[in-house]
């Protein structure tokens, strides 16, 4: 005690001391025991697809799901492939509709797979993001330690040391702290980065699997209403072939009844609809200038338009807020577009409606071809060349156009049934993807159905 009275700066640098290297073993603590945990979060949630039992559970059912679609799809091509009779043809819509219960069952399977995954990465962000305040905060000590040491001249620093070496060696601790405070922050932040890119990657897939689900749905429907239909004819024939024969041949010639049919379309009431000859005559002149061949183009507005049902109507709120939290349309790639085309048309932005959003993603799609505004403005001005006014997203003769240039663009102004099937598969989703491919094929059995329908419509011109 005596000699701490003496030279109160020696209990000044025994305690600096003490702390630096209290520091120094704190960090040693971080580098050695915090940092590789963060990191194996990060790699559990890039490498490990199946981190509980219910998502083991899940790719089982999965597995299974897949087996018995494929059964399904060779029990179809088996039965197409013999005659074709009427109890052939409800036996083939009762295998579809049962491989289609199959596909939204695997969808709806993967879309919770995609859930838990998105529910761990989200704790695992929400944890990283706590630790790392914790460790702000400590790191936060050890600068202000090193600050008011850095306070201090090198000559008084020196002066205060009974040897030159304790000098140096604290220069060396001291500067030791300032790197590794700056690595190991480097490093957090950079998992965070990484933790909530990884989050919005399976948000995205997610978003996509819906979509999936939304087009088979579509099918389902499609295949049950043919399927009442058949069943409905089964039981005006009372079974019996030959009547079911005399039927078809009766329905063959219903040629003005096909054109006079409301052709519906998304955005467009019942009372403005145009029947399908009056639809068929705007395909052809869009034929006529993009190449694209009008059933196709007429299959997949109807498929866009049964979309556009599907999720509703929706209006932008004028509270940008409001709009972020309901997501109706992306703030930055499309509110200022709509608000341009609606100014420009005329239209009230907020009373003009759009379709809603999904669970996951933005809405925002306009009018019976279902463009978003950002994408509308891509073809824009090429329909303003053609027709020589303003082009409006929610006229049809407009939708028409853009539509068919949309799909020229990618592939379908050549008629082949592979050209027109991809240029379906990127109007719906931007992509090819495999994952998707009902849509493409759907579009086409409806764009067969419409060429049937539309040579009907020609014969009967025809003999007129």
């Amino acid at each position: 005690m005596e000699e701490i009275k003496r030279n109160p700066n020696k209990k000044q640098k025994q305690d600096r001391r003490a702390l630096i290297v209290k520091f120094a073993l704190l960090f040693n603590l971080i580098s050695a025991l915090i940092l590789p945990n963060f990191f194996a979060i990060g790699q559990e949630n890039q490498t490990n697809l199946s981190p509980t039992e219910e998502r083991k559970q899940l790719e089982e059912e999965l597995k299974k799901l897949e087996e018995e679609i494929t059964n399904y799809e060779q029990n179809i091509n088996a039965t197409q492939k013999e005659k074709e009779t009427l109890a052939n043809k409800i036996s083939i819509l009762k295998s579809k509709i049962k491989k289609l219960d199959l596909e939204i069952r695997q969808s709806n399977i993967m879309i919770k797979d995609l859930g838990l995954q998105i529910n761990d990465t989200e704790g695992s962000i929400n944890n990283t993001s706590n630790k790392i305040e914790d460790y702000k905060k400590q790191i936060a000590d050890i600068l202000r330690t090193i600050y008011k040491e850095d306070q201090k001249s090198y000559i008084e620093i020196f002066l205060e040391e009974d040897k030159i070496s304790d000098f140096f060696n604290d220069l060396v601790a001291l500067s030791t702290l300032d790197v590794k405070n700056q690595q190991i922050l480097n490093e957090i932040k950079k998992l965070k980065i990484d933790l909530e890119n990884q989050k919005q990657s399976l948000d995205t897939e997610k978003e996509e699997t819906e979509k999936l689900v939304i087009q088979r749905t579509l099918q389902k429907k499609e295949s049950q209403d043919t399927k009442t239909e058949q069943e409905q004819l089964l039981e005006v024939t009372k079974g019996k072939e030959s009547l079911y024969q005399k039927s078809l041949q009766e329905a063959q010639a219903k040629a003005k009844e096909i054109k006079s049919r409301l052709f519906e379309l998304s955005g467009v009431s019942n009372t403005s609809a145009p029947t399908f000859g009056e639809a068929y005559n705007i395909a052809k002149y869009a034929e006529s200038v993009t190449g694209v061949r009008p059933a196709f183009l007429l299959a997949v507005l109807t498929q866009e338009s049964n979309i556009g049902k599907n999720v509703g109507k929706c209006y932008l709120p004028q509270d940008p807020a409001e709009n972020k939290r309901r997501r109706i349309m992306s703030p930055t790639r499309d509110v200022p577009h709509f608000l341009n085309i609606c100014a420009e048309l005329g239209r009230d932005s907020y009373k003009t409606s759009v379709s809603c959003p999904m669970s996951f993603g933005w809405g925002g799609a306009m009018g019976p071809a279902q463009f978003i505004p950002s994408t509308w403005m891509k073809y824009r001005e090429r329909v303003t060349a053609i027709t020589g006014k303003p082009a409006d997203p929610w006229n049809i003769r407009d939708a028409f156009l853009a539509a068919a240039l949309y799909l020229s663009d990618y592939g379908a102004k050549g008629q082949t049934y592979n050209g027109e099937w991809r240029a379906a598969m990127i109007y719906f989703s931007g992509s090819t993807s495999t994952k998707y491919r009902f849509y493409g094929d759907s579009v086409m059995r409806i764009a067969t159905n419409y060429a049937d329908d539309i040579q009907k419509i020609e014969s009967l011109a025809a003999n007129h």
